[in-house]
Parts: structure tokens; C-alpha cells; sequence
């Protein structure tokens, strides 16, 4: 075979290569999954140190006739960042692996574990409607989640407890490692509300009004969201819970706060939603603030993972609901449409940035 068809042959079977990886890149959601399931995280931090292999199979709760596939299992969440590897010496015949600061963050008890997000990013609920998409293409449907079982993401949720549960735990979840980061980085931004009405719209169980009315006592925070939600949760002496429709009427505040609220809605909906939030913030004798807590594509500095994650994020909103995710372009022309004058972007949230918007 001469030179040339060489280099062809070769790269055929890069392509073919890629190909494969792609199409089996799923083996490694599932395979987390897995591992979250069988808890396996805390076993290996119960246990102190590195875990040999065989300590490991012996403190899951398999059936013996599978303990093979836990070293195959424990190789894909090895080259995926999830656990190290400790290779074999003469002293020590055996394997053994230790967490990593990704598999930390499945850890039950940690401050900040990202576990109900995962649960309900990978439940069937949230992972069949993708075998809808290219018929969603097709059809009038707004969400291929609307393919597949026939009504909205928020009616199936409102109707099916299971998900609503499943989704308010990971919003939780999310929402406590940004809200940390918040109240210790971004400290200025919250300042001048002092003394002041802070909103959290779709703030959910209160997770992040929670933070803010630790560090800031003197702020009086509001819990908005849709009644459902609310229901059952008692406020305290600067925390109301407040059950309402973002898009009829939001209470009137000093500041308010939109985490992961825009990106669930088109730009006709987040229009509404943003005039709301003017009237809002402009009720009182002076004008206050928005800041909203989003994605903001194309400002990841050359990270491809970042860059990666940030495109399927988008990919999930048009999955599941009907929203998107942003580049500045995008934001700056939906904070002026709706009526405010100026904006800040600070990207100091990993994969989100804190946007403050003045009207």
C-alpha cells in the first residue's frame, strides 16, 4: 500500500474511531449514574483511604456473580475523573482507588454535593424525551419533553410528584455552592441592599435567600415562586415565602434575584418577566437592582470542557422546555428591550455569571 493510501486508511479509521467515542459517550453518564446508585463514593471516603478492589466489591451491595464488572465499571469512572488509581507494587498486589475532587461532589454529605442533580438529570423522566428529538424536529411540539409525554416539563412536574420532588433537591443542590459564592465573593454586589427588600424569583425552598439573609440579617427576603412550590414552608423573621406568578406580578423589591430562571423561557416570556422585575425594583422611592445568575456563552477564555458543557446546557433547555442559553449579545439585547439602561457581567460562578442590571 503506497504512502497515500495510508494516510487515507488511517484517517478513516480516526474517523471511524470518533465515531464509536461518540456514540458511546452515554456509557459515561450511565456509568455514574451507576455509581451514585451503589454509592460508591462514600464507601471509598467511609473507608479512610485508598480502597483495594476487592474491599470495595465486599462492601457493595452486589450479587456475587457481578463482582467482575466492578473493576470494568470502576475503569470508566477512572478515565473519566471520578476516581485515581493506585497502581500496583510488590508490597501491595492489588488495585486500589481514592476519590477524586469530581467524585467528592457525590459524597451524600458534602456541603455541596451535586448527587440530586444528577438523580434527576439522569432519571428516565429527563433521558427519554432525547429519543423524541429528531421527531420533534418534525412536529409543532415546543419541547421534545412535550413529545414525549404530552404536556409541558412544569405541568408533568406540578401533576407528578416524583419529578417535582427529584427537580426542587437538585435546583437545592446547585444553589448552595453558588449561593456561598455569592454572599463570600460578591459581597459589593449585595451591599446596597442593606436594610432593604431582596425578591428571589423561582427561589424554590429558599435555598439561597437562606444564605443571603444569614450574612445580610438586616434584608428582608422573599421567597417567590408558584404557589405549589411554596406550599408548606414556613418563613422566618427576615424570610417570606410568597406564592405568585412571575410573569402577572412580582412583589416589590430593592433588589431581585433570577438564578437560573431566563434560561427555561424563550425571549418573549423573559421580556415579561424582566418588565415585571422593572416595575418591581422601581415601586419604591429609589430604583433598585436586578441580578440575575445565568450561562453566558462565548466568554470561557479557551476552555473547551467549559465551552462544551455550556452548548449541552443549551441543548438540555431546548429538550425540556422551551428556553436557551446566552451569549452578551443576547442578554444585553433582551436587558434593553426590556427597559433597563446598563448592565455588569461578572463571570465568577464557574459555568454561570452574575449579571447586575440597572434600570
Amino acid at each position: 500500500m503506497d504512502s497515500c493510501n495510508e494516510d487515507h486508511a488511517f484517517k478513516l479509521l480516526e474517523a471511524q474511531t470518533h465515531v464509536y467515542n461518540q456514540g458511546l459517550c452515554f456509557i459515561k453518564s450511565m456509568s455514574l449514574k451507576c455509581a451514585i446508585d451503589l454509592c460508591i463514593s462514600d464507601v471509598i471516603h467511609k473507608y479512610g483511604k485508598p480502597m483495594p478492589l476487592s474491599k470495595l466489591i465486599a462492601s457493595l451491595p452486589i450479587h456475587p456473580s457481578k463482582t467482575d464488572g466492578i473493576s470494568r465499571l470502576m475503569r470508566v469512572l477512572t478515565i473519566s475523573g471520578f476516581f485515581s488509581q493506585h497502581n500496583q507494587t510488590e508490597k501491595e498486589l492489588e488495585v486500589s482507588y481514592a476519590l477524586t475532587d469530581a467524585s467528592r461532589l457525590l459524597l451524600k454529605d458534602h456541603a455541596f454535593s451535586m448527587t440530586p442533580l444528577l438523580q434527576v438529570m439522569l432519571d428516565p423522566i429527563l433521558v427519554n424525551p432525547w429519543h423524541q428529538f429528531s421527531t420533534w424536529f418534525t412536529n409543532e411540539d415546543p419541547s421534545p419533553f412535550h413529545t414525549q409525554n404530552g404536556m409541558t416539563f412544569w405541568d408533568y412536574a406540578s401533576r407528578e410528584p416524583k419529578l417535582n420532588n427529584l427537580f426542587n433537591d437538585a435546583m437545592t443542590s446547585d444553589t448552595r455552592l453558588v449561593s456561598s459564592v455569592v454572599v463570600e465573593k460578591c459581597k459589593g454586589v449585595l451591599e446596597g441592599v442593606d436594610h432593604g427588600t431582596l425578591v428571589d424569583v423561582g427561589g424554590g425552598t429558599g435555598t439561597m435567600a437562606k444564605a443571603i439573609a444569614k450574612s445580610f440579617p438586616k434584608v428582608k427576603c422573599i421567597v417567590f415562586d408558584l404557589p405549589h412550590v411554596v406550599a408548606g414552608f414556613k418563613g422566618t423573621q427576615n424570610i417570606d415565602y410568597v406564592g405568585g406568578d412571575m410573569f402577572e406580578d412580582i412583589p416589590p423589591a430593592d433588589c431581585i434575584v433570577l438564578k437560573c430562571i431566563l434560561h427555561n423561557w424563550m425571549d418573549e416570556k423573559c421580556l415579561k418577566i424582566l418588565k415585571k422585575c422593572k416595575e418591581a425594583i422601581t415601586s419604591k422611592d429609589k430604583e433598585g437592582k436586578v441580578i440575575i445568575i445565568e450561562v453566558v456563552l462565548g466568554n470561557d477564555k479557551g476552555d473547551k470542557k467549559s465551552v462544551e458543557t455550556k452548548l449541552f446546557y443549551d441543548m438540555e433547555m431546548m429538550a425540556l422546555v422551551t428556553g436557551k442559553e446566552r451569549n452578551e449579545k443576547d442578554w444585553a439585547k433582551l436587558i434593553f428591550s426590556a427597559g433597563f439602561k446598563n448592565y455588569k457581567i461578572i463571570p465568577v460562578l464557574g459555568l454561570k455569571s452574575l449579571i447586575e442590571v440597572y434600570p
